[in-house]
């Protein structure tokens, strides 16, 4: 799931997902951002939003949609451990993995995974080009998603989205395109199509 703009949206995934058991669950529980809950939700929002993730398997909030999920403070200086600690609390809420992105550090943009059947993490830097555009978090979800389902790691499949991402923000932002239009991305879906798929 990505963006649910209402409690009942919400409500109508959660049945689907009791209705298919067998499914993997990825949630992307649009919250937030930069600190602060979107004007269009409120603290109900995120109750049900709690609820939904505990029926995942998988999910990739950033930093302020992880801190909002567990109802802590956020702050921008969170050090390394902190994010481990806040990952590994997010799975204890259900899901097996997290992918908490968007984390920045200087001039670098970091996403930190976790897995807790090997309770390890490992975290993946690109350098930050300061460019945004929506629909690269449906994008990376995709990706993660097609490669986890095809028996590739999570690892591999980080990195392998993290860099179509950043090779599609880097081209686009060559132009003078509007952020709400999204990226470029229809020239490099080779470098996906060409991965060997694991039997």
């Amino acid at each position: 799931s990505g963006f649910l703009g209402s409690i009942n949206q919400i409500d109508i995934v959660i049945d689907f997902i009791k209705k298919n058991p067998h499914a993997f669950v990825i949630v992307d529980p649009v919250l937030g951002d930069d600190g602060s809950l979107y004007p269009i939700f409120n603290e109900d929002t995120c109750t049900k939003m709690r609820n939904l993730v505990m029926h995942s398997n998988l999910i990739t909030p950033n930093i302020t949609e992880a801190c909002l999920l567990l109802n802590k403070k956020y702050t921008n200086d969170f050090s390394d451990e902190d994010i481990f600690n806040i990952a590994k609390d997010l799975s204890k809420m259900g899901p097996e993995k997290v992918i908490i992105t968007g984390i920045i550090r200087d001039d670098m943009i970091y996403n930190l995974s976790y897995d807790r059947e090997s309770d390890k993490s490992f975290t993946y830097g690109l350098k930050y080009d300061k460019c945004s555009y929506s629909g690269t978090g449906d994008i990376f979800v995709s990706i993660i998603c097609a490669l986890v389902t095809n028996n590739y790691d999570l690892e591999f499949a980080v990195k392998t989205a993290s860099d179509f991402i950043y090779k599609c923000v880097s081209y686009t932002s060559k132009y003078e395109n509007d952020r709400n239009q999204g990226v470029m991305f229809e020239m490099f879906l080779n470098d996906l199509t060409s991965i060997d798929k694991k039997i």
